[in-house]
C-alpha cells in the first residue's frame, strides 16, 4: 500500500489542496459573516459535513492522527463533521415541529434553539481558526466565496397539492400497526431507566458520560427507533402524513423526533469521547484537546447531551406510551378463551405473575371475567384479587377477553397448569413461552 501511495504522481501536498477546497471554501464563507449575520441553513451543515467528511478520511488515509502538524488540522475537520451533522438533525427538529402535532412544545422548542445555538457558536468559532491552520499549513486558500444564495433555507411558503388518493387502506395495515405499536411500548421500556425529571447539574453528567450514557449506547437506542420508522412508513403510511389517522400521525411524529434527537446526541457524545475526554498523557493529544475546548465547551457539550437530547428522548417516548396503547387496542384482533384454573393452589402470585407478563409483553388489553366480573389481566394485584373470589366461590374455569396473541399465549400457559406441578413448584416453560423467563 505505502509502495502505491509513494508512486501516485500526485503529492500529498498537492492532494491535501483539492481535497482542502470546498472545505475551506465554506469555512470562508461562515467566517465572513462574523458573530451578527446568520448564514447557517441546512444545505450549508450538509456542505461542511461532506466536505469535512472527506478531508478527514483523506487525512486518516496518510496518517495525519499520527503527525503533529497535521493531527489539528484533521481534528478541526472532525469537530466540522459532527457539529455539521448535528446542526442538519437540529433543524430538521426545527422545521418537522409544526408538522408534527405534538402538545406542549414550547419548552422543547426553547432548549433545541439553545442546542442549535450552542452548536453554530462552534462552527463561527473554528471557521477563522481552520483559515489559519491551513495558511500554516501552507495550504492555499479558495479564490471568491459561495453567496448566500448557494444555501437558500429549506422551508418555503408554499405546500404541494395533496392530491394523492389515499382513503384506501391495504388489507394487512391492522397486523403492521399493532406490531409497530407493540414494538413502541418494548422500545419506550428501554429508554424508562435513563428518564428524569429536572435538570441534571454537571458533576451528575459528568458520573453518567460515559460510563452509563455513551455513544455505543445512544446509537443502540438510534437503531431500534430507526428501524421502527422504517417500518411504519414502509407498511403503514408509505409517506401519507397529511390527511387521515391523526393518532398514526402523531405516534410518528413521537418516534420521528426521538430519532433525530438520538442523531444529534450521538455525533456530539462520539466527539466527546474520541476527542475530548480522556486524550491520554500524549502531549500532543493533550495540546490540541485544549484548543478544541476553546472551540466547543465540552460541559456545555455535555449539558446539551444529557439536559436536552437524553431528557427529550426519554420524554417523548414516555408521552407516547398512552397513545401508542390506544392505536394498538383500536387495531388488535380481540377473542375469548375458557380456561381452568391453576391447580391445588390457585391464582397465587407466580401464576398471577406470569398471566400478567403475558398480556404486558404483547401490550394490548385482555380481561380475565370470573362470573361476569372482570380484571386487569395485566395487573398481577386484579388477577390475585380474582384469585380471592375464585377460590371463595369454588370457580372451576375462568375467561379471558382481548388481545388475541395473549390470548393464545395463556391458552398454552393453562394447559401446562401455568407451568407448576401439584406442588406449586416451577416446571419448565414450553418453548413458545421463553420470553417469559
Amino acid at each position: 500500500m505505502a509502495d502505491k501511495l509513494s508512486a501516485c504522481p500526485i503529492t500529498f501536498k498537492e492532494k491535501v489542496q483539492i481535497y482542502s477546497h470546498d472545505f475551506l471554501k465554506a469555512c470562508v464563507y461562515v467566517a465572513g459573516f462574523g458573530e451578527e449575520g446568520n448564514p447557517f441553513t441546512k444545505k450549508l451543515y450538509s456542505r461542511l459535513r461532506a466536505t469535512s467528511h472527506l478531508l478527514e478520511d483523506f487525512l486518516d488515509l496518510h496518517g495525519a492522527k499520527n503527525n503533529r502538524d497535521w493531527f489539528y488540522y484533521r481534528e478541526l475537520a472532525s469537530l466540522v463533521r459532527h457539529v455539521s451533522t448535528s446542526c442538519y438533525s437540529q433543524r430538521h427538529i426545527a422545521n418537522r415541529l409544526p408538522f408534527y402535532d405534538l402538545p406542549d412544545t414550547a419548552d422543547f422548542e426553547a432548549e433545541g434553539q439553545k442546542t442549535l445555538d450552542f452548536l453554530n457558536k462552534t462552527l463561527r468559532l473554528s471557521a477563522p481558526v481552520i483559515i489559519e491552520e491551513a495558511t500554516r499549513l501552507g495550504i492555499k486558500l479558495p479564490q471568491g466565496s459561495y453567496d448566500q444564495a448557494n444555501f437558500p433555507g429549506v422551508v418555503s411558503g408554499e405546500m404541494l397539492e395533496y392530491n394523492i388518493d389515499d382513503d384506501t387502506e391495504r388489507r394487512d395495515q391492522c397486523k403492521h400497526i399493532v406490531k409497530i405499536s407493540s414494538e413502541f411500548l418494548s422500545i419506550a421500556k428501554l429508554f424508562a431507566p435513563f428518564a428524569f425529571y429536572e435538570p441534571q447539574s454537571l458533576q451528575t453528567i459528568r458520573d453518567m458520560v460515559p460510563l452509563k450514557v455513551n455513544e455505543v449506547e445512544i446509537r443502540r437506542f438510534e437503531m431500534v427507533v430507526h428501524n421502527l420508522q422504517s417500518s411504519f412508513d414502509s407498511y403503514v403510511t408509505q409517506g401519507r402524513m397529511r390527511h387521515g389517522n391523526r393518532k398514526l400521525k402523531q405516534l410518528r411524529a413521537h418516534f420521528s423526533v426521538v430519532l433525530h434527537i438520538l442523531e444529534v446526541q450521538g455525533r456530539l457524545l462520539h466527539f466527546y469521547e474520541r476527542h475530548l475526554h480522556e486524550v491520554g498523557t500524549i502531549h500532543t493529544y493533550q495540546e490540541v484537546r485544549t484548543q478544541l475546548a476553546d472551540l466547543i465547551d465540552p460541559d456545555i457539550l455535555l449539558d446539551r447531551c444529557i439536559n436536552y437530547c437524553l431528557f427529550y428522548a426519554c420524554h417523548f417516548m414516555g408521552c407516547g406510551k398512552r397513545l401508542a396503547k390506544e392505536v394498538l387496542n383500536e387495531n388488535i384482533e380481540r377473542g375469548a378463551i375458557t380456561v381452568g384454573i391453576p391447580e391445588t393452589r390457585g391464582f397465587h402470585a407466580r401464576p398471577s405473575l406470569m398471566v400478567a407478563k403475558i398480556v404486558q409483553h404483547y401490550g394490548g388489553e385482555v380481561e380475565m371475567v370470573v362470573d361476569g366480573d372482570r380484571f386487569d389481566a395485566s395487573s398481577v394485584l386484579d388477577i390475585q384479587w380474582a384469585g380471592g373470589k375464585i377460590q371463595k366461590e369454588e370457580v372451576k374455569k375462568v375467561s379471558f377477553e382481548g388481545d388475541s396473541r395473549a390470548l393464545a399465549d395463556i391458552e398454552i400457559l393453562a394447559s401446562v397448569n401455568y407451568a407448576e406441578d401439584s406442588m406449586g413448584k416451577g416446571l419448565p416453560l414450553p418453548k413458545e413461552l421463553k420470553y417469559l423467563k
